[in-house]
C-alpha cells in the first residue's frame, strides 16, 4: 500500500523508545524525513541510530524536555525550519503513576495533567501554522486504553487521557478544511521498556522467571499476549496516510480483545504507586 508518506516531515515527540521509536522507524521506512526528541541523552542517540538504520529520508534527533513549553516549541520551530516544513506529529510520552482516584491528592492530577495533557497540547499549537501552510497534516496521539475503558487502579490515566480525547477532538473539529486530521490511539498492554521492567521487579520475587511474568500480563488479552510496539505503530502510519484521509476526531482502541475479554491486571495491585500505565 502506497501510505504517500514518502518526503513528508514527521515529528515524534518521545521518540527514543517504545511505542514512539516504533512509529519513528515505521515512518522512515516509508521515506519520510524524521525527527525524534526525547530527554535521555544515551537512548536518544541510540534511538536514531535504530531510525537511521531504516531511513529513506533525513534523520534529526534532539534531546528535549517537551514538558517544558519553551524548549518543546522551538524544537517543533527548529525541526520545521531544517526539513523545509512539518506534515506529521506524533505525540507520545510518559504515563502518570497508577493508583485509585482517592488515593492522590490534588498536586498529583496536576502533575498528570502537566505530563500527559500539556505537553500534546503545546507541540500542536506550535506545529499548527506548518500544517496549515503544507495544506496537508496529521496529528497523532498515543494515549491509553484507559481513554475508552474504565480502570479503577488507573485513575490518573484515565483523567488524563480523556483530557487528551476532548483536546483532540477540538482541535480536529477546527482544522479538517485545512486538510488536517487528528486522532488518538488508545493502546492496551504494550511490551515496552518500563512493561519489561515491571515484569523483571515483579520476576524477582517470584522465582526470577521475567518471560512466565510478561505472559502473565498479556493473558487478560483476547489475543493471550502483550502487544509489540510496532503493532501499534502500524497503525499511526496508516492514520498517517493519505488512504486515511476522512478519520479524523476519532479513537481508536487497540488492546488485543482485552476489553472484551474482560479487563484483569493482577500485577497493579502487586507493586507500588511508581508504576507506569
Amino acid at each position: 500500500m502506497d501510505t504517500g508518506l514518502d518526503g513528508k516531515s514527521v515529528l515524534v515527540a518521545g521518540g527514543s523508545s517504545g511505542i514512539g521509536l516504533a512509529a519513528a522507524i515505521e515512518f522512515a521506512r516509508e521515506g519520510a524525513n524524521v525527527a525524534i526528541g526525547a530527554r535521555d541523552a544515551t537512548r536518544l542517540a541510540a534511538a536514531e541510530r535504530a531510525v537511521r538504520a531504516e531511513a529513506g529520508g533525513s534523520v534529526l534527533a534532539t534531546s528535549v524536555d517537551v514538558t517544558d513549553a519553551g524548549p518543546a516549541r522551538r524544537w517543533v520551530e527548529e525541526t520545521a525550519g531544517q526539513f523545509g516544513g512539518l506534515h506529521v506529529v506524533l505525540v507520545s510520552g510518559g504515563s502518570p503513576p497508577f493508583g485509585p482516584a482517592t488515593s492522590f491528592a490534588p498536586g498529583a492530577y496536576a502533575a498528570a495533567t502537566e505530563q500527559v495533557l500539556l505537553p500534546a497540547v503545546g507541540i500542536t499549537m506550535a506545529a499548527l501554522p506548518y500544517l496549515r501552510e503544507a495544506g496537508w497534516g496529521r496529528l497523532l496521539y498515543i494515549g491509553s486504553e484507559t481513554a475508552c475503558v474504565p480502570v479503577a487502579a488507573l485513575a490518573l490515566s484515565g483523567v488524563t487521557r480523556a483530557a487528551l480525547v476532548r483536546f483532540a477532538q477540538g482541535v480536529a473539529a477546527l482544522v479538517g478544511g485545512d486538510g488536517i486530521t487528528v486522532n488518538v490511539i488508545a493502546p492496551g498492554s504494550v511490551r515496552t521498556p518500563p512493561m519489561e521492567r515491571l515484569a523483571a521487579r515483579l520476576a524477582a520475587g517470584a522465582g526470577g522467571d521475567t518471560a512466565g511474568q510478561l505472559a502473565a500480563m498479556g493473558a487478560h488479552t483476547a489475543v493471550g499476549r502483550l502487544a509489540r510496539p510496532d503493532e501499534i505503530a502500524a497503525l499511526a502510519v496508516f492514520l498517517a496516510s493519505e488512504r486515511a484521509s476522512y478519520i479524523t476526531g476519532t479513537v481508536h482502541l487497540i488492546d488485543g480483545g482485552a476489553s472484551v475479554a474482560g479487563e484483569h491486571l493482577p500485577y497493579l495491585s502487586a507493586t507500588g504507586k511508581d508504576t507506569q500505565a
